[in-house]
């Protein structure tokens, strides 16, 4: 039998010179997934994954993105398979920022061509691409002291965050006791402790996980707090039109931001992943709005974001942004697009009130109305970890610990037992 310390050949092993490295956690939602996936019984569901699934629990190719695909094949371009420009492609960074700043007039005003050059943008690596390059930006040029991230916020949050070795600090989002927006607690830590030259990651719309969002009212509060302090917003925008059905209202904090606060600078990072159904294209964007003080500033910016994406991979994929850009530049299958939307949207918001209605039609202990109360892909049931484990082992119904469950994957099939098993587990898990 030969030792630990020696090879085969007789030779002595020295330690690996990655013998230090720490056990990390593996991503508790791919890990639940595959957990699904492996899962034999009859009547699993996945409520884990935020991926929109149809009423009969199927992935949603868009019909809209399908006839994009038709059309960018029969036209046979031979440089399809081409490098995108580092920076991206730049009639695909038009559109994506006009549909996120809500830029519309083609006779273009000389204040919104003046306000068209604050705004550097380069396309990413979807949404978590932009986020990555947002903050390693920041963490380079504007060395925040501090990212405030709500809590709870995405987890991937944390982890981009981390690697960009900006130090992180939470503010209260969620009351659990009333299971809404802590708005008073948020405006409180960030008044008391937020300094100047802080960070802040806001969620434009559908916040992950909770599916609270602030009213128009608190965004304004919190956009005055933020100009006033010197707090620099970086917006997270990843479901824009999935979350109400409208491309207006998902941007409405972003514009609000951009317009009524002009010298305030900020920066979106921007997915198309929901909104297109294109999860697996990763399509997305980043924006970092200046102040405009000088015209080669938008040029100075796009160049060091260029710098970063040359070093970590070079250009974004280039296929997704082609179904895009062809969606946004043809009216028609534009219109065919925000019908998509609101068939998701409406779908999503379909499933909340039924599950709403089964668990009062139960008599389930507690209140519920948060569930149709939320917005977007999720909702945080407040179950506890405990009684999320007894969904799993009873009744094979997979859902983060946390308690926030992914909508889309409720079905007029399955909405009745879902209910059935969260009454149970409500009355007798503790």
């Amino acid at each position: 039998m030969i030792a630990d310390s020696e090879t085969q050949a007789g030779v002595s092993r020295k330690p690996s010179l990655f013998s230090s490295l720490p056990q990390v956690a593996g991503d508790e939602i791919f890990a639940l997934s595959h957990a699904y996936i492996a899962d034999n019984h009859p009547q699993k569901v996945s409520l884990g994954i935020g991926v929109y699934r149809t009423n009969e629990g199927k992935p949603w190719p868009l019909p809209s993105v399908r006839k994009a695909e038709e059309q960018l094949l029969a036209e046979n371009d031979i440089t399809r398979h081409e490098y995108l420009a580092i920076e991206g492609d730049v009639k695909f960074l038009d559109l994506a920022r006009d549909l996120m700043f809500g830029f519309e007039d083609k006779n273009e005003s000389p204040a919104q061509q003046q306000a068209k050059q604050r705004i550097a943008s380069v396309q990413t690596v979807s949404g978590t691409g932009a986020n990555h390059v947002g903050a390693l930006f920041l963490a380079m040029y504007l060395k925040p002291k501090t990212i405030w991230l709500s809590n709870p916020s995405w987890a991937n949050h944390t982890a981009i965050w981390d690697l960009a070795g900006v130090p992180r600090k939470t503010y209260p989002y969620y009351n659990a006791a009333t299971r809404s927006f802590d708005f008073e607690g948020a405006m409180r830590t960030l008044e008391e402790e937020a300094q100047e030259g802080d960070a802040i990651l806001l969620h434009a719309c559908a916040h992950n996980p909770t599916g609270l969002d602030p009213t128009k009212e608190q965004w304004k509060a919190i956009a005055d707090l933020c100009e006033r302090k010197g707090i620099f917003p970086f917006f997270d925008s990843a479901y824009q039109g999935f979350a109400s059905g409208s491309l207006e209202e998902d941007a409405w904090a972003v514009r609000y931001f951009f317009n009524e606060k002009p010298g305030m600078e900020m920066c979106v990072a921007q997915s198309f992943s929901k909104n297109c159904g294109l999860y697996g294209q990763r399509v997305g964007a980043f924006h970092l709005v200046t102040n405009g003080e000088s015209p080669d500033l938008r040029e100075r910016a796009v160049k060091n974001l260029c710098h970063i994406i040359r070093g970590e991979y070079s250009m974004a994929p280039r296929h997704g942004s082609e179904i895009v850009k062809k969606i946004l530049t043809n009216e028609q299958l534009k219109a065919e697009w925000i019908q998509d939307l609101d068939v998701m949207s409406s779908r999503i918001k379909k499933m909340r009130k039924a599950l709403y209605d089964e668990l009062v039609r139960l008599g389930t202990p507690g209140t519920w109305e948060h569930i149709v109360k939320q917005n977007g892909m999720f909702s945080y049931t407040g179950l506890t970890p405990q009684q999320v484990l007894a969904m799993k082992e009873k009744y094979h119904i997979y859902l983060l610990k946390s308690g926030r469950a992914s909508v889309s994957g409720l079905t007029e099939k399955n909405v009745e037992y879902v209910a059935r098993a969260i009454d149970d587990v409500v009355r007798n898990v503790a």
